[in-house]
This record gives C-alpha cells, sequence and structure tokens, in this order.
C-alpha cells in the first residue's frame, strides 16, 4: 500500500472472517487464506486513535477449516487406499510403502499429516512383523535378529516393552533431548482376537495395547508426544519327532502418534482425534491387498523381484468382497475409533452433519453452530454467524444442517 495509507485489515477479504490482531503474516482460521497485514505509516499511527483490545476468541469461534486428503495407491495396487480429513494448510507426507520381503504383510502404511510449521502432527508408523520358534533346527539357521520370511526373529514381548525396546530407537531414536514423559498399559485397547475359523483349537491371537507420552527437541522447541501401539500374538503348538513345537508370528501394529509443542498437546487433541477418527481405508483396496497376500504366501514371494508385477496380480483378482474380509474391515476401523477415543478425555466429541452436495452424513468437531461444504469435499467450522465462505469465493459453499 501506499505510504500514506491509515487503516489495517482486519478481516478476510476472502471470506470475511475476523482474523487475528496481530502478526505480519496471518493464515485466516475459516477458510485457510495467506495473508500479509499492511502496516499503517507513522503519520497515520500519530493520528489515529489507539485500536480498541480485541476480544479474546474461543476456539469455537476461531473456527477449523478441513480438506478430504485422498491417497492413491499407484505404486502398487492402483487404486484409492484411504482417505481423511486434515486441515487445509497442513502437509500430507509417505502414504503405502511396498518392501515385498513378507508375504504375510508385502505393504505397510506410513504416512504423517503435520501443521505447516511441523510442530503438530499426527503420523502412522509401518507395522512391524516377528517370529519365534522353540524348533531347534530353525532356531540355529535364523538366529535373534535375522529375518525370517520377512519377519524379524524376536521372542514375543508387551506392548510397553515393545514401544520402549522397538518402536521408541527405530522411530524416534534420533530425536535430541528424547524423555519418557509418562506411559499407560492399555490391555483392553484391542481385546481379545479370535482366530479366523479353520484355525486348530490350540491356536489363538491375544493383544496387547499401551501408549507412551515422550518429550524431545524439534527445530528449536520442545515438543511433546504419545504414542499408541497394540502387539498381536498367534501361536500354533504341534507335535514334532523332538516334542511339541510352538511356532509364534507377531504383530506390533496400530501405531499411532500424536505431536504438539510441550504443553499444547492436549490442546491440539481436536483437531488430531478429527484427523484419525475420519480415517476409512477404501474396502476395494483392502480386500485386493487380502487377494495379493493369500496369492503371496501360496506361490512364495521370492519370485516376485519388483513391485510392478504387483499389478500383473491383481489383474487376477477380482471386486468380490468375502464377508470375512468386509468382518476383518470393520474390525480395522473399529480399532481406529478406540485409538481416537484414548487419545484425549478433553475433547468435545463429535457432531454428524448431512452434507447437501453428497447426500450422506459426515462427522466432524462437535461444539460449533454453524458448518459449510463445497464439491471438493472441504469443511468450514464456526461459530461465527457472520461468516458467509461464498463471498469473494467461486466454490459454491453450501451450509449444513446437524444430522
Amino acid at each position: 500500500m501506499a505510504d500514506d495509507a491509515a487503516w489495517v485489515v482486519e478481516r478476510c477479504p476472502q471470506c470475511g472472517g475476523r482474523l487475528s490482531p496481530s502478526g505480519d503474516q496471518v493464515v485466516c482460521p475459516y477458510c485457510g487464506s495467506r495473508l500479509s497485514r499492511a502496516q499503517p505509516s507513522r503519520h497515520a499511527r500519530q493520528q489515529s486513535a489507539p485500536a480498541p483490545k480485541p476480544e479474546p476468541e474461543s476456539a469455537a469461534s476461531a473456527g477449523m477449516h478441513l480438506k478430504a486428503h485422498s491417497y492413491i495407491d499407484a505404486q502398487g495396487i492402483g487404486c484409492e487406499a484411504f482417505r481423511l480429513l486434515i486441515p487445509s494448510d497442513w502437509v500430507f507426507e509417505g502414504g503405502v510403502q511396498w518392501p515385498m520381503n513378507n508375504p504375510s504383510m508385502p505393504g505397510v502404511i506410513g504416512f504423517r499429516v503435520r501443521s505447516p510449521d511441523g510442530y503438530t502432527a499426527f503420523e502412522v508408523l509401518p507395522n512391524l512383523a516377528f517370529f519365534w520358534t522353540n524348533n531347534p533346527m530353525i532356531a540355529m539357521s535364523f538366529p535373534l535378529g535375522t529375518f525370517y520370511y520377512g519377519c524379524e526373529v524376536r521372542p514375543p514381548a508387551g506392548a510397553l516393552q515393545v514401544l520402549h525396546e522397538i518402536v521408541l530407537p527405530r522411530y524416534r531414536g534420533q530425536m535430541p533431548a528424547l524423555q519418557i514423559a509418562g506411559q499407560e498399559s492399555l490391555p483392553g485397547l484391542l481385546g481379545q482376537i479370535q482366530a479366523d475359523g479353520g484355525a486348530p483349537a490350540n491356536s489363538g491371537t491375544v493383544s496387547d495395547g499401551a501408549k507412551v507420552r515422550i518429550r524431545y527437541q524439534l527445530a528449536g522447541a520442545q515438543v511433546e508426544e504419545e504414542i499408541f501401539g497394540v502387539v498381536e500374538v498367534a501361536r500354533t503348538v504341534a507335535p514334532a519327532l523332538m516334542g511339541m513345537v510352538e511356532t509364534i508370528f507377531w504383530w506390533a501394529d496400530y501405531l499411532v502418534a500424536f505431536r504438539a509443542q510441550a504443553g499444547q498437546l492436549d490442546a491440539q487433541s481436536q483437531v488430531l482425534q478429527t484427523i484419525v477418527r475420519s480415517f476409512r481405508l477404501n474396502p476395494q483396496w483392502y480386500s485386493r491387498y487380502g487377494q495379493l497376500t493369500q496369492y503371496l504366501i501360496q506361490n512364495q514371494i521370492q519370485r516376485i523381484h519388483h513391485v510392478g508385477q504387483i499389478s500383473q496380480i491383481i489383474r487376477q483378482t477380482n471386486d468380490y468382497i468375502s464377508d470375512v474380509t468386509m468382518a476383518s474391515y470393520q474390525r480395522q476401523q473399529e480399532t481406529h475409533e478406540r485409538i481416537a477415543n484414548l487419545a484425549s478425555q478433553t475433547i468435545r466429541g463429535v457432531d454428524e452433519y448431512q452434507d447437501p452436495i453428497s447426500g450422506g452424513a459426515v462427522e466432524l468437531p462437535g461444539g460449533y453452530r454453524y458448518a459449510w461444504t463445497n464439491a471438493q469435499n472441504e469443511y468450514i467450522l464456526t461459530d461465527n454467524p457472520n461468516l458467509n465462505p461464498n463471498e469473494g469465493s467461486n466454490l459454491n459453499w453450501q451450509q449444513m444442517p446437524k444430522g
């Protein structure tokens, strides 16, 4: 602006929402627009009366702008793998990786969504697969730390021990000034999971859950992070020449992390909960992944030398989703819900809205009076009755009634 300009914009020119009263660079909390605040000239500052002190805004009146992010598994199965809601200015990193070294788990999901400054984040860590047996012949050929059909050879352990001895060193060991701030055993996180039909009577799968809270330095600031995890253990006992032989396959899965600057993790729980509660696997992708896994187990993964060959295998699968597959899919979603609910006890919950564009229902953070959506699967939540996102926008925002 010209040097004689005597005004400062306090409302967003995109949506009309009230802006933060301080800072040269501002992000609109309603529509996510990035703005530069013009400063008045020295003469104008001398002539103008002091601006009244703005009233503090609650978290609800500050609003929330969300968008749907769809991840396409282009490297592997070739369709949408999952989708979730994230704040409009947050960054998505990662997706589905295909190490192809384990026929029962050829691909793993690992991703992070983070705020622009990087301090606040939700992360899904890749699942870990392990193997153990008391068979002396196998034990001699595959000592501790080696890999047996893609599974690391290691005796099973409880969830807290796995978080401390495996997950933290591998995924956070490089963080400076790392400290354990708290821990909690959550044995009912997943509950007892019965083996699939047809399993021998002496086999079964049991589970354990836990979380740890850690602190460390990140880009010059101290952050806090809660990491949740589940350990599932499947044992099979069978007679052999040397006696009863026990074979154990076990996994560390549902590894999720919530991060924010120190002292702000609980305050950020609502947006982090929104992300994890909105996570939805694509049933079609999940079904094809299961068919691919069965194919690899039956045909030995050593014959697959390149991830590009997955597409050739996928062409042999079909779109049929069995009742067993859907039951497993529903169990996955329910577990994500339980992890989300345990992440914090201070959230305001969720409200269900009717989407006038898609015709379906959508769950969004609770406690807001107004919700808007557009055809690009974006959402604005606010308590401001004067906010109309259509002002200065061509996205055709429509208000959403509560369900």
